[in-house]
């Protein structure tokens, strides 16, 4: 797998360019005052919001997405992908010249075709592989972090050394530029969010449920699950480490507990690994992808009602109970 690093890009690729960053939200306020901080032209596309109010506190002059999209060079789509597609078609495409690039920060609408760009102009990926707020913390810090970077369509022949001049502004060659395809890219992020995270959460809340029915303190439990940031530091370690290198951290008696009942699951593994299978197959087949955009035209219905039965959830006053606690209120 090819990686990209600082030496591998050039910032003149970008020279006289105008980089529209559609979008100001968590990736785009990071992605737009990194690129400006590299000294690069950026301008800022958004709606009338507070993330608006805030390209403007942060010293940039919005205007419209339609707008931003027509006058720059480059155009970084960094809004949520349920409605890329309707703001594309809308502002974006009538404004994509011959010649210009397009960039995503998710493989998704292109690779599920919710977006077809036109043959004249680049289309690539820049996906930094985690939250904005960490891509600007690590930038301001002389770091960076990784990311996923693809190239769809090179229409001009110059969407590489582009691609990856965007790459260095955000500050992601400091850490490593993966470069992984859109179809890929797209893939694992839903597979995470569908196979992997769903899982965690069924343990954290059914760990909880048993244990509060066996009369230990809420409290307690939330501390011990996640509340102490102890998860936080292991999943750490786990980047840094490796899952089982990080385990030299913990003592013998965790290390034997962790490992031996993880082989002594019965039939766990085989009906997760199942699951897991049936997730990706679901979201390669872009069944996903359809049910997403049918539940966006809905209005949302199901997402409400799925966060109405989070917010019910018994841990839920654990965690209040357990905050105080720990914010030193009685």
């Amino acid at each position: 797998m090819k990686v990209f690093y600082e030496n591998d890009a050039d910032l003149s690729a970008l020279n006289g360019r105008v980089i529209a960053m559609i979008g100001y939200g968590n990736q785009g306020r990071a992605q737009a005052l990194n690129l400006r901080d590299s000294g690069l032209n950026v301008i800022v596309g958004n709606i009338d919001d507070h993330y608006k109010e805030a390209a403007i506190k942060d010293g940039f002059e919005p205007v419209s997405i339609a707008e931003a999209a027509s006058q720059g060079d480059v155009v970084m789509v960094v809004i949520p992908d349920e409605v890329q597609d309707l703001v594309y078609q809308e502002s974006i495409s009538p404004n994509l010249k011959p010649g210009k690039l397009i960039s995503f920060a998710s493989g998704y609408n292109v690779h599920f075709g919710l977006i077809v760009p036109p043959k004249d102009v680049d289309v690539v990926m820049v996906a930094p592989r985690t939250i904005g707020r960490q891509v600007r913390i690590a930038f301001e810090g002389g770091s960076g972090v990784n990311a996923d970077v693809d190239v769809w369509n090179d229409a001009t022949g110059n969407a590489w050394p582009i691609t990856l001049a965007l790459t260095k502004g955000i500050g992601c060659t400091r850490a490593g530029a993966f470069h992984t395809t859109f179809a890929t890219e797209a893939e694992l992020d839903l597979f995470a969010e569908q196979g992997l995270w769903p899982a965690i959460f069924e343990c954290l809340l059914t760990a909880y449920e048993v244990l509060e029915e066996q009369g230990y303190p809420k409290e307690a439990i939330a501390l011990e699950l996640y509340a102490s940031a102890e998860p936080a530091d292991i999943f750490l370690a786990m980047a840094r480490q490796g899952p089982f290198g990080q385990m030299a951290y913990h003592s013998p008696t965790s290390q034997y507990g962790v490992l031996s009942r993880r082989l002594n699951s019965t039939g766990g593994n085989a009906e997760l690994r199942q699951r897991m299978r049936d997730s990706l197959a679901f979201i390669k087949s872009g069944a996903f992808a359809r049910e997403w955009a049918e539940e966006r035209k809905k209005g949302y219905p199901r997402l409400a009602q799925l966060r109405q039965e989070a917010a019910q959830h018994p841990l839920n006053t654990a965690d209040v109970a357990i905050r105080q606690l720990l914010n030193g209120k009685s």
